[in-house]
């Protein structure tokens, strides 16, 4: 698929679409430099723990974070950075995890990827493998005793992550229980080295939502524009009381699963595929051609988060971890350590 130009709509409306699509691709020229930033870090050192970088999956990632509203629900994953920022996760927050520093949302006691503030809606990864969907269904479920109408709650996975049990016991009860969780699925081909092949057996993960009695939506995930449409278009319909969507996007992880691994599995063929189109770069194209922003302005957004990217990141450097010795360490939910009190 190519990049799909917005169709012919009143001025104001082609604004704000116009508005959406540049917000939304500087959150993803943020997430790229940030995460280009902590594998350097990693390869000199100074990252313990593993780096799981989001290339190729910014455009999928941001358009579920730009069209969430505070008070729902985001349950982000390893390559959701770009998600994470668009939902009001400071570059701050993701330095001071991923470097351990005691000033962090986890006090520098977790994974570096294990990172949230669930106050805000925004839930810490447990596992990237579907465990965090049934957390989702409990938050919306918790919302939903609580008269809080009008919420939705977001999950994000893998292609890989759909084998799981946890998956399917999750994506069944919000079905029963009509919840507005939208399950948004990056079908990259490969979990960790395993090729869809080798996983499942139908043509597309679409073809699951059937079996569960729940929307179905596909979405070439290189593409900006077609993914702000369509995951934007599930959220609504989700918040508007449709029940669960569940939208799977293709696309290739243009990384390895991790920066430990060199991703040599990775077929050649597929890499030169339309899938392997680096969802930034088509991005910038777009703008360029749309006459949205010129080179220079391109050009000024990048050395813009690059600044920020640097300065928050020597913020971080100079903080400490947590001291071992006179750490308090009580859970993190407990009255003296919760957000809030900190």
């Amino acid at each position: 698929m190519v990049q799909t130009a917005f169709k012919a709509e009143p001025a104001g409306e082609v604004a704000s679409r116009r508005d959406t699509y540049l917000g939304a691709y500087r959150l993803m020229l943020v997430a790229r430099i940030l995460d280009e930033k902590f594998a350097s870090l990693y390869r000199a050192g100074k990252i313990h723990g593993g780096v799981f970088l989001g290339r190729g999956q910014e455009a999928l990632s941001v358009a579920a974070g730009v069209a969430l509203r505070r008070g729902d629900v985001f349950a982000p994953l390893i390559r959701d950075q770009a998600g994470r920022l668009a939902f009001g996760e400071t570059i701050l927050d993701a330095a001071r995890t991923y470097l351990g520093s005691a000033l962090g949302p986890m006090r520098g006691r977790d994974g570096n990827v294990h990172r949230g503030r669930p106050r805000e809606g925004l839930l810490p990864m447990i596992s990237h493998l579907g465990a965090m969907i049934s957390v989702v269904n409990g938050a919306l479920f918790a919302k939903r005793m609580k008269g809080d109408a009008g919420r939705v709650g977001v999950a994000c996975c893998g292609e890989g992550a759909t084998s799981t049990g946890a998956f399917h016991e999750a994506l069944n009860q919000a079905a029963v229980e009509k919840l507005p969780l939208v399950l948004v699925v990056a079908d990259n081909q490969y979990a960790y080295s395993t090729p869809t092949s080798r996983q499942f057996a139908c043509n597309s993960l679409v073809d699951r939502a059937g079996g569960y009695n729940v929307a179905g939506h596909a979405v070439d995930g290189t593409d900006l524009s077609a993914c702000l449409e369509i995951v934007g278009g599930a959220i609504a319909r989700a918040r508007e009381g449709h029940g669960p969507q569940l939208v799977v996007a293709r696309l290739l992880r243009l990384c390895g699963h991790g920066e430990h691994d060199d991703a040599g599995y990775v077929d050649a063929k597929m890499k030169a595929s339309p899938l392997g189109r680096d969802c930034l770069k088509v991005s910038e194209d777009f703008i360029r051609q749309s006459e949205w922003a010129a080179a220079a302005v391109l050009a000024s957004w990048r050395a813009e988060a690059v600044q920020k990217v640097e300065e928050s990141v020597a913020t971080v450097q100079r903080e400490a971890g947590p001291d071992p010795f006179n750490e308090n360490w009580c859970a993190l939910s407990t009255k003296e350590l919760c957000e809030g009190n900190e």
